[in-house]
């Protein structure tokens, strides 16, 4: 499918980005420095959104090799938060319980006439798959992690499922794979592939290989693997092999970001009204990095340094008392530069009161990203993804901020905004669009003060714009206008001008 060339004509009439599209920036926010592998996964997904996936196969199938740490399970999870809310909602094996071939019995049930028949309850049930689907999606996500440490039989057991879709239990039931993704991840190749990273064992290389010959070298390790491992009627039944490439340095800082953010969340989350806000100056952030940078084990390095450094010092602190409710938590450098100083240094700035925000995009996959980023950050979420649900929510829940999408099928997001502006003078109104409004709309949002958001845009970007200029709008009235946002729409203007 080929996008059409945006409306130039300054009617305001503007497409729509193609779903697909978004869904690749959303998970690509949440599986960082991975972006051709959410390009290779993302079209089966919207196949089967769209009903043009095959009949009688699972609506796509995924081989994921790479180096350990590089986000081949993250993606999976990522994949489950955007379509269902929560990234537990997968069925997962985990192939290393199933070395040996009696086991297999664990997977598909004992069938009858054996001892313990009925004590022997299956892992892969069409109940199981019922549990790991959502209202807002019926697509299930099942992942048979490292299957390479699987017995042989157990790819031949397979076949069944990604040939039609269909997996036979020991009671002779069958299972319908039809509305599953099904995701295969394995180290296979993976000392092959330290070698590529790092060929002068105990020695600095004097210069670095560029990285597309790198990710060239990896992916033939990699498959070459594959071809010595599994048969050809197993390869041939995957759609997809992706093979995730060494996280660089930028994507490491996003991932110490993310880290930090997520440590602050589960304190606040379990600590409760004892709850304390961390602050990681730039040196500290730099010591993380430098630790916890490996192309060997990627991301997981990251972790376990957090986790030795910060997370634990934390813990400690907490346990005896050295850290008073609502205090401001700095980590800083030792005086030695050979570990971190955590300390109390006063109390943290009162949280700002926080509206209920609502939601309103017919893009589902956009809006439940929104909606789930928002609600980790603390805030009261409302969605809808249609102007009908959109005025019944305003009507009984009167939330104090609207993100609004400009195109909303036959309804028109600005007239909607202004619609809720009259009702409620004192909500915040934020118009998102990809692109389309006319001068003239431009100029009537600055008048109406509403803020504009250009797709595509991070989830960060939002975050800090609503936690910035709403705590500064919300604090002094709704009449007034943060200089933020008056410099978007002034660029905003400027761009589209």
């Amino acid at each position: 499918m080929t996008d059409p060339q945006p409306n130039s004509s300054g009617d305001g009439s503007q497409r729509k980005p193609e779903p697909a599209r978004d869904l690749v920036s959303l998970l690509s926010q949440k599986v960082v420095g991975q972006s051709a592998a959410t390009k290779a996964i993302v079209p089966y997904i919207h196949m089967y959104q769209s009903g043009l996936a095959p009949e009688g196969r699972p609506a796509g199938v995924f081989l994921l090799l790479g180096p350990t740490g590089t986000g081949k399970t993250r993606t999976v999870e990522a994949i489950a938060e955007l379509l269902h809310g929560s990234e537990k909602k997968i069925v997962k094996i985990d192939c290393g319980e199933f070395q040996m071939e009696h086991e297999m019995a664990k997977l598909m049930g004992a069938p009858p006439g054996y001892l313990g028949h009925r004590e022997t309850v299956p892992l892969l049930t069409q109940q199981r798959l019922a549990e790991a689907t959502s209202e807002q999606s019926d697509l299930a996500l099942v992942l048979f992690d490292e299957i390479e440490k699987a017995a042989p039989s157990m790819t031949s057991l397979l076949l069944g499922i990604l040939d039609k879709g269909i997996f036979r239990l020991g009671d002779n039931s069958t299972v319908d794979f039809e509305k599953t993704l099904v995701f295969f991840t394995s180290n296979l190749g993976a000392r092959e592939m330290l070698r590529e990273i790092n060929p002068f064992i105990g020695f600095q290389s004097a210069t670095r290989r560029p990285r597309a010959e790198l990710q060239t070298k990896i992916e033939a390790k990699a498959l070459g693997a594959v071809r010595k491992r599994f048969s050809p009627e197993f390869v041939n039944r995957i759609d997809a092999v992706v093979t995730y490439q060494p996280l660089d340095a930028e994507s490491i800082e996003t991932i110490l970001d993310h880290d930090i953010k997520a440590l602050q969340q589960h304190v606040n989350s379990r600590l409760g009204d004892n709850c304390f806000t961390i602050e990681v100056l730039p040196e500290a952030r730099n010591f993380l990095l430098a630790r916890g940078v490996s192309e060997e084990y990627g991301a997981r390095e990251l972790k376990r340094v957090i986790h030795r450094q910060l997370t634990q010092p934390l813990a400690t602190m907490v346990t005896r008392r050295e850290i008073n409710s609502n205090a401001l938590v700095q980590v800083s450098l030792g005086d030695n530069d050979d570990k971190l100083s955590i300390r109390q240094v006063g109390t943290a700035s009162p949280a700002a009161p926080r509206p209920s925000i609502l939601i309103v995009d017919d893009n589902h996959d956009l809006l439940m990203f929104l909606a789930t980023e928002l609600r980790e950050a603390g805030w009261e979420m409302l969605i809808a993804e249609s102007a009908g649900q959109a005025r019944q929510l305003f009507q009984t829940q009167r939330p104090g901020a609207v993100l609004l999408d400009y195109i909303l099928g036959d309804d028109d997001g600005l007239k909607l905004g202004l619609e809720f502006q009259a009702q409620a003078p004192a909500t915040k109104i934020i118009i998102m669009t990809g692109g389309g409004l006319s001068d003239g709309e431009l100029l009537l949002c600055a008048e109406r003060n509403f803020p504009i958001l250009f797709k595509p845009f991070l989830a960060h970007d939002i975050l800090n714009f609503i936690q910035g200029s709403y705590r500064r709008t919300f604090a002094a009235g709704a009449g007034s206008i943060s200089t933020a946002e008056s410099r978007i729409r002034a660029d905003s203007v400027q761009e589209r001008g």
